[in-house]
């Protein structure tokens, strides 16, 4: 299980990794940290697209580099949005997504630039997870 000073420090890395974001058409920089089983750091930001249609989000651009490099176990996602006061957590694709990868219990923060921040998990996040729920 991850504690809070590990997940402030994955937090940390997600408010560093949203600076380099490419988001010239909406101006809202995400940034995304996974904390992997091992205990490394795999970061993504969102890519944008002047289609917006193809653009990539953080959480799951940080999820496709980590598969990239041998990672497939996650235990933690922290995701900073810089741009927005309140928090704002990931979308639905994201969260599908999340949820092929990392158990209902997996922790998750999001914040924006404020203080409000929201701790929660991958399983309220997106509950009645089908994936989860056929293997019982």
């Amino acid at each position: 299980m991850i504690n809070k000073e590990q997940m402030d420090s994955l937090f940390n890395e997600a408010q560093k990794i949203a600076l380099k974001a490419y988001s010239p058409y909406s101006k809202f920089r995400v940034g995304a940290a996974l904390l992997c089983e091992d205990g490394t750091v795999i970061t993504g930001v969102n890519v944008e697209n002047r289609s917006f249609g193809l653009t990539t989000c953080a959480e799951r651009n940080a999820v496709c580099t980590a598969i990239a490099k041998g990672f497939q176990r996650f235990i933690a996602l922290a995701v900073s949005t810089p741009d927005s006061v309140e928090p704002v957590g990931p979308c639905g694709a994201c969260r599908q997504v999340l949820s092929e990868f990392m158990q209902g219990e997996t922790p998750v923060r999001f914040a924006g630039s404020g203080v409000n921040q929201v701790n929660t998990t991958v399983g309220e996040l997106y509950p009645l997870d089908s994936l989860h729920e056929l293997k019982s």
